[in-house]
Parts: structure tokens; C-alpha cells; sequence
């Protein structure tokens, strides 16, 4: 199962890459697109955990997406995104983001400021999974700002 919401996609364990860098090379084609930039980030095995676990507050992270788009599309920036909620186990993708614009530049610009924001202001929760437990990763978190009960 996975949710959509314009350009937002979040799916249930690891992401099937092939399949979305498709669909977005597609739209990129479809649209004359000529730049297209995307940030795939892959669980990586570090600190004997066997992947990530995640939960999201969808409506939060909605509206956070939402907010990028409408302000990039001033310039004629358009921006995918897709991450998993649930299990997603070492060498597995949890996060793609995909930036599109008529011209390098303009795409570019965006590129590092959209996925770092992504970082600290998504409502994301992060678990490590080890040896079948589910593990907070609390100190490799970000606090959310005005999250209130949320953090």
C-alpha cells in the first residue's frame, strides 16, 4: 500500500527505485523537462543494525511538501518526493527526492536547500532495527520545530 498526495508518495517498506525513477524520468519527458536531478538515499549497515524502521505524520509531512512545491514552482521548479514507512533493511532505499526544471540551474539551486530541509523539518521518526527489536534513534534525530507533542 502506499499513500500519494501531488508529488509526495510514501510507501510501505523499502522503495522500488527503478519503478519511481521511471515514472519521474517519464514525467520530466512528458512535460519537456530538461533537467532532472534525484537524491536517492539507501540504508546503509553501520552499528550492527540490520536496516531503519519509520513512522510518519502524514498530514504534517503534507503540508511541509506542499509548501516547497508552491514555492519553487514560482521559478518553474517542480519536486517528487517518495519515502518508506515501516521496515526498510540495509542496502534498501527509504527516501528519493527528484527535482525537475526547464533548465539546469534553476534545478540545481534547489537541489541541496530541499533535501537538507527534508532532514530536519520532516516529520519522520527513525528506528534502528537490531536483532529484531525496534530502537528510537534518538541521537541521530532532529527536533521538530513547533512540533509540541510531536518530538
Amino acid at each position: 500500500m502506499h499513500t500519494k498526495t501531488m508529488g509526495l508518495e510514501i510507501f510501505d517498506g523499502a522503495l522500488n527505485t527503478a519503478q519511481i525513477y521511471q515514472k519521474w524520468y517519464d514525467f520530466a519527458s512528458q512535460n519537456n523537462l530538461g533537467a532532472n536531478s534525484i537524491f536517492t538515499g539507501i540504508v546503509r549497515a553501520e552499528n550492527g543494525c540490520d536496516g531503519l524502521s519509520f513512522d510518519i505524520y502524514e498530514p504534517l509531512l503534507e503540508q511541509w511538501f506542499l509548501g516547497w512545491s508552491k514555492k519553487v514552482l514560482e521559478n518553474g521548479v517542480f519536486l517528487k518526493m517518495a519515502h518508506s514507512r515501516g521496515d526498510v533493511f540495509n542496502h534498501q532505499s527509504s527516501y528519493m527526492a527528484g527535482i525537475f526544471s526547464l533548465k539546469r540551474r534553476a534545478c540545481l539551486e534547489v537541489f541541496e536547500d530541499f533535501v537538507e530541509d527534508f532532514k530536519h523539518k520532516a516529520p519522520i521518526w527513525k528506528y534502528d532495527l537490531k536483532n529484531g527489536a525496534r530502537i528510537y534513534a534518538k541521537e541521530r534525530s532532529y527536533k521538530l520545530p513547533f512540533s509540541g507533542i510531536l518530538q
